[in-house]
């Protein structure tokens, strides 16, 4: 059976494995001799499944389970053979571009769509809302490599860091989130954390956002976002926005807010314990910044008492 035929009997969890390891299992191998016990397949699937197990390890998540239960769920599971340790899937997996495991977000993105659950995350008048952040994913004041990014204290020291922006599928119904394709932040981006954050960001917008023009998408950032180049940009590449927008970082636009009385919407909720009131405060066309090229947004301040 071919692997269409494979994946038409199994469940949408078994596919994205079983696709998954596929495409681990053309990872490259940087391993010349014959001690090749463990595959790169396993050590991918094992680092992926830390994820799942929410465990630090799984080696020792598995040990654990085996000793308490009897048996583990590495192979019934993520069909692992061998479970390397922590220490073995850092070695193989370490040299990995990243890039070559893109793929996966993309099928698990289209499985979800063709199976029909994309649609449990659907927000208001069915948009997906995909938040961007930027993480730190490693942290070390000795420790470092030619790609980490720097910071150096008042106190001489310096600190090696790498962070990426990370787009998620949120909903606010929904206790889980889908992860897209990443967006490492590199030396190029520049030193302070707003200009690298929005140029990673931007980069992943250009390379990855016409895939998600087929949804009606709303982007969802924190006030570092909140800047007229992004801002135009997202409407470029047909996104809506929703971005927070302090008043120390914005003061042209609540310069507009002060002295007049704000239009106001109050709704009621009940929780089924408790009534919760939503006030919210709005004024539309508002100047985003002090030019005269300045775009208009709608400002919005929700209140929950």
């Amino acid at each position: 059976m071919d692997l269409k035929g494979k994946l038409n009997q199994l469940s949408i969890f078994d596919e994205i494995v079983l696709y998954f390891r596929s495409v681990m299992e053309n990872l490259p191998d940087k391993r010349t001799g014959k001690n090749k016990r463990y595959k790169m397949s396993d050590a991918a699937l094992s680092a992926f499944s830390v994820f799942f197990t929410q465990s630090p390890s799984f080696l020792a998540y598995q040990c654990s389970m085996a000793f308490n239960k009897g048996k583990n769920n590495a192979q019934s599971l993520f069909g692992v053979h061998q479970v390397p340790t922590d220490n073995q899937s850092r070695d193989l997996l370490d040299e990995v571009e990243p890039a070559l495991v893109f793929p996966v977000f993309s099928e698990i993105f289209k499985v979800l769509k063709q199976n029909n659950h994309l649609s449990r995350f659907f927000s208001f008048k069915n948009n997906l809302l995909i938040a961007l952040d930027g993480t730190e994913y490693f942290c070390s004041k000795t420790l470092h490599c030619p790609q980490c990014s720097s910071r150096t204290f008042k106190n001489g020291t310096t600190q090696y860091f790498h962070a990426v922006v990370t787009p998620v599928i949120v909903c606010p119904a929904q206790p889980l989130i889908i992860p897209l394709i990443p967006e490492f932040i590199v030396l190029q981006d520049g030193n302070e954390k707003q200009d690298c954050e929005l140029s990673a960001a931007k980069r992943w917008l250009l390379e990855h956002g016409k895939r998600y023009q087929g949804e009606k998408v709303t982007i969802l950032g924190d006030d570092l976002y909140c800047h007229q180049p992004l801002c135009e940009l997202l409407l470029r590449e047909k996104f809506n926005f929703i971005l927070v927008c302090r008043p120390d970082s914005h003061l042209t636009l609540y310069e507009h807010l002060e002295g007049i009385s704000l239009p106001t919407v109050v709704r009621k909720r009940w929780t089924g314990k408790v009534e919760e009131t939503y006030t919210y405060r709005y004024l539309n066309q508002v100047p985003l910044r002090n030019t005269d090229d300045s775009m208009l947004v709608n400002w919005c301040f929700p209140h929950r008492h």
